[in-house]
């Protein structure tokens, strides 16, 4: 039997993205400082703070395959974050009208039993449209993407918002490559191409 995996992380569009994978997981919330040092590059915070909530997880499920993941929106070399509120998502899709944003998209997994760690960034390029104010309010006040690096929400109405998206891990910009989750589970001893039956602890989709 392959080990337990667990899901480092509270968000519900990682959460439904690993849940196509159709394999059981649990899910935990990894208490880790998402706090950028001075001076590290975007990809870089990325990659550091997915490893840090697999480490984080791991050493709570010592028994399990940890996924860890975190996604750093950069503008011109600058960090975008999720904006929170209204205001800030109006400021911040003004600010990318007509530009070209990278989203890099880590993904870590450990497992302490076995000692494997290894993680990936996926980055993905967008370009957004010269879109009016008017279409940004219409979007926010429909989506309400409060909680999305960039305001972008691009699986459902932002996709509008969009002229191209170049990437080779589509789902990255969700907030977990698929294409890399598989292959580092696959190396952590979990194929999600071989079935396996519902662990009777009643471990969650």
């Amino acid at each position: 039997m392959p080990p337990p995996l667990v899901l480092a992380s509270t968000s519900r569009y990682r959460r439904e993205l690993l849940e196509r994978l159709r394999l059981p997981f649990d899910t935990l919330s990894p208490a880790v400082d998402e706090a950028p040092e001075a001076g590290e590059a975007c990809a870089a915070t990325a990659l550091r703070l997915a490893l840090a909530k697999a480490r984080a997880g791991a050493q709570a499920r010592p028994d399990a395959v940890v996924i860890g993941s975190d996604q750093v929106a950069e503008l011109d070399g600058i960090a975008i974050g999720k904006p929170g509120d209204h205001a800030r998502a109006v400021a911040q899709l003004q600010t990318m009208r007509g530009r070209t944003a990278v989203f890099h998209t880590a993904i870590a997994v450990a497992c302490m039993e076995s000692g494997f760690r290894a993680a990936e960034v996926a980055s993905v390029t967008v370009r957004f449209r010269d879109y009016s104010d008017a279409e940004i309010e219409h979007y926010l006040r429909t989506e309400q993407p409060y909680d999305c690096a960039g305001s972008a929400k691009a699986e459902t109405l932002g996709i509008a918002l969009l002229e191209a998206i170049e990437s080779d891990d589509p789902t990255a910009l969700i907030g977990l490559p698929l294409i890399r989750t598989c292959a580092l589970l696959r190396q952590a001893g979990i194929n999600p191409l071989t079935p396996v039956a519902a662990p009777a602890s009643g471990g969650r989709r």
